[in-house]
């Protein structure tokens, strides 16, 4: 096979996993042990995000003309790459986790939803919680008067005297 055919391949291949990617989080994972990363593959693959070096020119045509081509000016050194799939979230969120035990794994960059963040900005999506769990807090949220209205109804019928 012909060079410029394996690297438009590679260059598809990119380009499918981000049409089908809720988010994409680009990180510097230099330095990181064998053992690290082989552990940080494992995490993220278990959590169905796909995660995977890839040269920076082969990203930069991926990402031309389109919603994240301001990725281009993060990819300086080594990059890898991990696409989300079901929530937005998840990647950003793992990656964080694992940066407390790999102090030489960083954020560079990533898109979530069409927007472009920073590595500061990837750090503030990795503390939003998980969709779920937003959902329960909200369902809370709206339960919870209710509730009071409900023992508020039922001190005032116990309260009442009896005729």
């Amino acid at each position: 096979m012909p060079k410029f055919e394996a690297k438009q391949l590679v260059i598809n291949e990119i380009k499918e996993k981000l049409d089908k990617s809720k988010s994409v989080v680009l990180v510097d994972a230099r330095g990181l042990t064998v053992e690290q990363d082989t552990g940080l593959r494992k995490i993220l693959r278990e959590a169905g995000v796909d995660y995977k070096v890839y040269k920076n020119s082969m990203l930069r045509f991926a990402v031309k003309d389109t919603e994240y081509s301001g990725l281009d000016t993060y990819l300086a050194g080594p990059t890898t790459v991990a696409f989300s799939y079901d929530d937005p979230t998840t990647a950003a969120s793992l990656i964080s986790k694992q940066l407390k035990t790999m102090p030489k794994l960083e954020f560079k960059a990533g898109v979530v939803e069409d927007t472009v963040y920073d590595a500061d900005g990837m750090k503030a999506i990795a503390d939003i919680p998980p969709r779920e769990v937003l959902l329960s807090k909200l369902l809370g949220s709206f339960k919870a008067p209710m509730a009071a209205f409900a023992r508020l109804i039922n001190a005032i019928a116990e309260a009442e005297p009896q005729t």
